[in-house]
């Protein structure tokens, strides 16, 4: 393709803009990215090697399903995946046991969601179909994967969007990159600087301007881009901060049918793997369910690294809101010491590195991944048109299964990429 003096400007340098920058540049754009924080990545959040002996993420861990656009672009990078291997241990509140992942009404369920034509909310779909007693503990076990996996509302998550990962029995098969995502997007940005794209850090964009066939993306700090188009690639809760152009602001408002979830997550390391010593049949677990104010906690398996991460996504986040990163953290190791019957003081002075963040705390993300309600696919194309010339991309845009993934940032980034190639 010819060489082209367009100028597209991406807001944002997580994995959708990344992606969109590399594609764009590759054919002769010039490309500039202006991101808010001090790095590339946005959501994916690598931590220190020096601290926790390994790439470990306080943001995005765990590549879902086939993601051919990540595996592809991994491939390329020279970086392998390892499947998520192990068992699935829950908590009562009195025993550690090992989970049978086989519900007894498993088949009604799937039965129930593939005759479904409509959409509906979970909740709704629920109290429709398996209102009485016996299915209580299946109502409980959907309401907290669609809470804690999704990070969404049951009330308001669209049932069909979620029925693919229903009826694989809980989620798509799960693997970890080794090296991290971090590693992906250290390629990424490497690439892209390569094919000329010039990332500015620091860069708070606080308006985009249209005037006849070009734009102006303001920042805060007084630096102005004039360029021929804009991709925002922000998370959904910052866009309504930006002040747009009409063409732009006019599709704002679907953003409003789009779910946006927060997760809290807490990283430990800890001198040794003190739970396979004291639970000898915990050697293979790799994610641990509980009643806890910290629910879910998964281990590093097969690798031998004594680190736990704690997990808690969805509305009830909101309880720890007051909650800074020390607080999180003694929240994980009360969380722990209740499931393992220790005190925290004895688990604490195990405790070798620690991060928690709350993602609705991080002022440039308010929160940590979209999800579908019935009303988003609608939402999803309106945002998606190519009027004016701000175009909008990212992971809350893809209308793939995988929605709220990296996979669906890399995707969509490149889909808005192509949007543009197209002309």
């Amino acid at each position: 393709m010819p060489e082209t003096s367009e100028h597209i400007v991406i807001v944002g340098a997580g994995a959708a803009g990344l992606m969109a920058a590399r594609e764009l540049a590759r054919t002769g754009r010039k490309v500039t990215v202006l991101e808010a924080r001090e790095r590339c990545g946005g959501r994916i959040l690598p931590l220190p090697v020096s601290e926790f002996g390994y790439p470990a993420a306080g943001g995005a861990e765990f590549v879902h399903g086939e993601a051919p656009v990540t595996r592809g672009l991994l491939r390329e990078a020279g970086l392998s995946l390892h499947e998520i291997e192990g068992e699935q241990w829950s908590f009562d509140g009195i025993k550690l046991t090992r989970e049978d992942r086989d519900d007894p009404h498993k088949a009604e369920l799937q039965a129930v969601l593939r005759d479904l034509k409509d959409d509906l909310s979970v909740a709704e779909f629920l109290r429709r179909h398996f209102a009485g007693d016996d299915y209580a503990p299946m109502r409980q076990s959907i309401e907290r994967m669609v809470e804690g996996y999704d990070a969404a509302d049951p009330e308001r998550a669209s049932t069909l969007a979620l029925r693919e990962e229903w009826m694989d029995g809980g989620h798509a098969p799960q693997a970890r990159i080794d090296g991290g995502y971090g590693a992906l997007i250290d390629y990424l940005a490497a690439d892209c600087r390569r094919c000329g794209v010039t990332i500015h850090f620091g860069c708070v964009v606080s308006a985009i301007e249209e005037g006849g066939d070009t734009a102006a993306v303001r920042c805060g700090g007084g630096d102005v881009h004039a360029c021929d188009r804009v991709i925002l690639t922000v998370p959904l809760p910052l866009l309504p901060e930006m002040a747009l152009p009409a063409s732009a602001r006019a599709r704002l408002a679907a953003t409003q049918d789009i779910g946006f979830g927060n997760v809290i997550k807490i990283v430990l390391r800890f001198a040794r793997p003190w739970w396979r010593e004291r639970h000898q049949d915990l050697a293979a677990m790799t994610f641990l369910l509980s009643d806890r104010t910290i629910p879910v906690w998964w281990t590093q398996y097969p690798s031998g690294q004594a680190v736990l991460t704690g997990w808690f996504g969805g509305p009830r986040t909101a309880e720890l809101e007051s909650l800074d990163p020390q607080g999180l953290i003694h929240a994980g190791l009360d969380s722990l010491a209740a499931i393992f019957k220790l005190s925290r003081e004895d688990i604490a002075r195990e405790l070798v590195a620690a991060a928690a963040t709350n993602w609705a705390h991080d002022p440039f993300a308010r929160g940590a991944y979209s999800w579908a309600t019935p009303r988003t696919r609608a939402a999803q194309a309106i945002l998606a048109r190519a009027d004016g010339l701000v175009l909008f991309s990212g992971e809350a845009l893809y209308r793939g299964r995988d929605m709220g993934t990296v996979e669906a940032a890399l995707a969509s980034g490149q889909e808005t990429a192509g949007m543009i190639l197209r002309g």
